[in-house]
């Protein structure tokens, strides 16, 4: 009896041992965070400008920066959805973006340059034509109420946003923001 309670004893230290160190957000998630809230969104694409909404939450224990993104391209509705993150063992910014023009989601690998405030990812996703191209997205922080991003499509730019925090939001994020965080500064946004 005794050897199997020092069996068993051995083995929940074991397990015990062998659990992750605990995952918890780090001053490159307080990046994202500056993005909770809610947006209101001025897109210039192809000649053509519409507007849009946005809406930003830090999520899972303040890891990963959640937007939905909604508004109109080329007169038609459009949805997307961002997921962003920080990778310490990578030491970049992750995010992945799904929309409602594919059913492929784009994959995105960043850095953000603290003194020019700017955000930059890379990722691959279709072209008009279905095949993959690079798209690249710059997000530059102008101040806590106001960012504004491009994306580039094979090196041509294709769309530029500009972000105004929603008048009745506070810069933690107000009402549906939790005050937990926000969007890469962000990217997430695409």
């Amino acid at each position: 009896m005794k050897r199997f309670t020092l069996a068993l004893g051995l083995g929940f230290a074991a397990v015990l041992v062998a659990q992750p160190p605990e995952v918890k957000p780090g001053p490159e998630h307080e990046i994202l965070k500056s993005h909770v809230g809610r947006w209101t969104c001025k897109i210039k694409s192809q000649g053509q400008e519409s507007e849009g909404t946005s809406t930003y939450r830090m999520e899972c224990g303040g890891l990963w920066l959640t937007s939905d993104f909604k508004g109109k391209f080329a007169g038609m509705d459009f949805q997307g959805k961002g997921f962003d993150s920080y990778d310490a063992a990578s030491k970049k910014y992750k995010g992945v973006w799904i929309d409602s023009m594919s059913t492929k989601p784009m994959n995105l690998e960043g850095t953000y340059d603290a003194a020019t405030k700017t955000m930059t990812q890379i990722g691959m996703a279709p072209g008009p034509d279905g095949k993959d191209v690079e798209h690249k997205m710059v997000t530059k922080f102008i101040d806590k109420d106001n960012f504004s991003f491009s994306m580039s499509m094979g090196g041509q730019e294709m769309m530029t946003i500009d972000y105004k925090r929603a008048a009745n939001e506070g810069r933690k994020g107000g009402k549906g923001g939790k005050g937990k965080g926000g969007n890469a500064p962000p990217p997430a946004d695409k």
